[in-house]
């Protein structure tokens, strides 16, 4: 299928709509999103927690939280009072923990998977994930989440292709067209990466809500050597699996 990219080792795709298409000529998945889940999941996995994806943010939520023993991260994103879907919130979440992270657009992404291996990538730890991607398959295929407007469609986020294209500069192999763009754009906003981040949309949008910290923890790129990999429903560092 044209939709595919079948004839290339790494692809790039967006939402669950571009996974489905991937999916199936894929040895691995890596889920990005930058400004929140995945930033969100590498502090969290960095502390030795395990993270739950959960697509709901509803009652239901609490209780699957209690079945796993675990912490409910807070609907409303916020970093004062308790853990949500701030990655600032969760630098003080407790050694080992267990934490669901309500999230409908990620979290449906990363349990659409299947049993094809799941990593959680981001600007913090580009070359981490790419390093163990390329050690579960040769066929790796990176999804950016983007965003959603306001009737549930698609939004293309400039910050998850960025992203995206720092996950495919550390992977080997041949690229889909649509990887060589990202893999572009990511190395023209390099110099100034922050910048650019802070002046996106979605960067303006989040400092006009007051969480410029969540953005300057997101750009730090390659600061961490984690690699979360989705295992038994959750998202834990690969020393534990």
């Amino acid at each position: 299928m044209i939709y595919n990219q079948e004839a290339y080792d790494i692809k790039t795709e967006w939402g669950l709509r571009g996974l489905e298409q991937l999916l199936p000529v894929s040895d691995v998945i890596i889920i990005v999103d930058v400004l929140s889940f995945s930033t969100c999941v590498d502090i969290a996995v960095s502390r030795g927690a395990a993270v739950f994806p959960y697509p709901w943010k509803d009652e239901s939520a609490a209780a699957y939280a209690q079945s796993k023993g675990a912490i409910l991260a807070d609907f409303k994103r916020k970093y004062t009072g308790g853990y949500s879907l701030s990655p600032t919130s969760l630098t003080t979440l407790p050694m080992e923990a267990k934490i669901v992270l309500p999230s409908p657009n990620c979290s449906t992404l990363s349990l659409a998977t299947g049993e094809t291996p799941t990593l959680c990538g981001c600007l913090r730890n580009a070359a981490a994930v790419a390093a163990y991607a390329m050690k579960l398959g040769q066929r790796i295929s990176v999804i950016a989440a983007g965003e959603q407007w306001a009737d549930g469609s698609l939004r293309p986020a400039l910050e998850d292709q960025l992203s995206a294209g720092a996950v495919i500069a550390s992977l080997k192999g041949s690229l889909s067209p649509e990887s060589r763009a990202a893999l572009h754009l990511f190395n023209s906003s390099k110099p100034q990466l922050a910048g650019t981040i802070r002046a996106c949309i979605s960067g303006r949008e989040l400092a006009e809500r007051g969480f410029e910290a969540d953005i300057a923890l997101a750009c730090g790129l390659n600061v961490s050597e984690q690699a979360p990999l989705l295992t038994a429903q959750a998202f834990r560092t690969t020393r534990d699996v």
